[in-house]
């Protein structure tokens, strides 16, 4: 009766229905998620349940507009996601970031052999096993890759497949949150404690800056320009502020500022490195140049004007034009001493030293107009989003496969978005989503996302679940998400000593899965893991595409 009636309204208000069932099953879901279980909620991903009910009891949602809505939701995910997390991606490649994509190839190496062996033994086609795989593993790209080699080749049923994956993925979801509960328990992980060494670990990466007076007593030094000062480059240590020898007086110090014996001098940089600088120039002085008499004063300015955004701290030429010097850049709350080289971007925040009129002319140049950090610029979002989209249509033929690999919808706009949040511009379009914005847009990926998931697999789910070919799917398909994330979860806890923040955000990550990446991030009411998430994602991606297609293409 419900399912008849709601078919006939539908035809009538087809569009109106279909918003409208979107809305009770997010709202539905999102009550779920906040249900205690023995003490856990289940957050976001209540939504991909609400939705599973929803259809199994009959109200349809169109397909088209499920699938529209279902990958629109995904790109703000990712793409928000990308953009947060731009920065922080390729400073972990440069540190921890090689051992955690080892760790998630090891998690998707011991999947793709669980689903091989578990189909030999079960008698299961591969067109079924390459579904297991991908709906197992939470990778929708992966399914279509493995879809399209097996029309490719004819030998196989890209239908059968599918249905694998819809048996497959729900408890998927579940299995790789379960995990995260799993090892949560196993190790009686505190969570105050973790975020509080995963947040000392970061702070560790990012030595607090300090400043020290120095007396010039290196006869080497008497007339060379502090920019000729040997060591100071590799040392990062900026020079601001300048006392001659037998003045009271301060002065601005800069790149060209000429040093003399018994000058005092006043340096920034971390304490490592100020400290080996000291080894260069002479001793500490007990002066303090901030308390000393002179024009000279310091302000912090906000980087905001578009046509000097990109540049970098040499070609400003703010020391050349009006006698200023800037002394450390703040971005993302981590401050660091600005080197020549460095490159400014949209919200940088600025400490300048130099006389009072020209702090004025600087501050000019650089924008400071506080305002404009809480404005989305929208054009570069939809600029961003299109050519991730483009990127992710861009097949990759490879001899020894029956049809090209795509990055796909979710791949190409996370790339495309971790790139322009490290460039911090797209030609005349600055980037620039303000941090309530991006939880926003990723919180509503995410709901649309799962709303539409459920409702698309909950029509046969239940069904297909309790017969006996669905039953092998979704035992294998649980073996394949718990397995490999049990055992390099235990190996990371346990022998690599990491923290659980990173572990969530890593097994999240080797399954590609934002459910999962939204229940950690609840569960550690963090948004640490998303750090690891983001380093381990690309990788995954790239290699789900792979093996998915590899085990659809296997005859035994």
């Amino acid at each position: 009766m419900i399912n008849n009636t709601w078919q006939d309204w539908h035809e009538l208000f087809p569009v109106a229905l279909d918003l409208l069932l979107l809305c009770v099953v997010a709202l539905i879901g999102i009550g779920i998620g906040r249900i205690s279980f023995g003490g856990v909620r289940l957050g976001i991903a209540g939504v991909l349940f609400s939705g599973l009910i929803a259809a199994h009891f009959g109200f349809r949602i169109d397909t088209h507009v499920a699938h529209f809505t279902k990958e629109l939701g995904l790109i703000l995910f990712v793409f928000s996601l990308g953009l947060q997390m731009g920065n922080g991606f390729f400073a972990s490649l440069r540190k921890e970031g090689l051992k955690l994509n080892l760790y998630a190839v090891a998690i998707i190496g011991l999947g793709a052999l669980i689903t091989l062996v578990g189909a030999k033994l079960l008698g299961l086609p591969m067109a079924a096993a390459a579904g297991v795989f991908s709906g197992g593993t939470t990778n929708t790209p992966s399914l279509g890759a493995a879809q399209q080699a097996l029309s490719a080749t004819g030998d196989g049923d890209p239908v059968l497949a599918a249905m694998a994956y819809a048996a497959a993925y729900p408890l998927a979801v579940v299995g790789i949150i379960g995990t995260l509960l799993i090892l949560k328990r196993i190790f009686g992980i505190n969570m105050e404690e973790e975020k509080e060494r995963f947040q000392a670990a970061r702070r560790e990466e990012f030595e607090p800056l300090v400043r020290m007076n120095l007396t010039v007593e290196n006869p080497n030094l008497a007339g060379l320009k502090i920019g000729e000062i040997p060591g100071l480059h590799e040392t990062e240590v900026i020079a601001s502020r300048i006392r001659r020898k037998g003045e009271t007086e301060i002065q601005t110090a800069g790149l060209k500022t000429v040093l003399s014996i018994g000058d005092t001098l006043m340096v920034v940089g971390t304490g490592r490195h100020v400290e080996k600088f000291r080894l260069v120039v002479g001793a500490e002085s007990n002066e303090d140049l901030m308390e000393a008499p002179g024009e000279v004063s310091f302000r912090r300015v906000v980087m905001t004007n578009e046509k000097v955004i990109g540049k970098s701290v040499k070609e400003l030429g703010l020391d050349a034009l009006y006698g200023v010097t800037v002394t450390r850049v703040t971005r993302q709350e981590h401050p660091f001493t600005a080197l020549p080289e460095v490159r400014l971007q949209f919200g940088d925040h600025l400490q300048i030293v130099g006389p009072e009129s020209s702090l004025d002319e600087a501050t000019a140049v650089l924008g400071n107009e506080v305002h404009r950090l809480d404005h989305t610029n929208f054009a570069t979002i939809f600029l961003g989003i299109s050519l991730g989209i483009l990127l992710g249509l861009l097949p990759a033929k490879l001899g020894w496969l029956p049809a090209p690999l795509r990055l796909g919808l979710a791949g190409g706009p996370l790339l495309v978005a971790v790139l322009i949040s490290r460039l911090g511009k797209v030609g005349p379009f600055v980037v620039n989503m303000p941090e309530n914005t991006n939880r926003a847009l990723r919180e509503l990926g995410i709901i649309l996302f799962l709303a539409c998931v459920g409702l698309l697999a909950g029509e046969h789910f239940f069904e297909t679940v309790f017969t006996g070919a669905g039953l092998k799917w979704v035992g294998l398909g649980a073996i394949v998400t718990l397995a490999p994330l049990l055992i390099v979860g235990f190996v990371c806890r346990r022998f690599g000593k990491m923290n659980y923040m990173s572990i969530s955000g890593l097994l999240s990550g080797s399954m590609t899965d934002p459910p999962a990446l939204a229940f950690a991030t609840s569960l550690t009411n963090s948004d640490s893991p998303a750090v690891t998430y983001a380093t381990v994602y690309p990788l995954t991606m790239i290699l789900r595409i792979v093996v998915a297609q590899l085990i659809a293409l296997l005859v035994w």
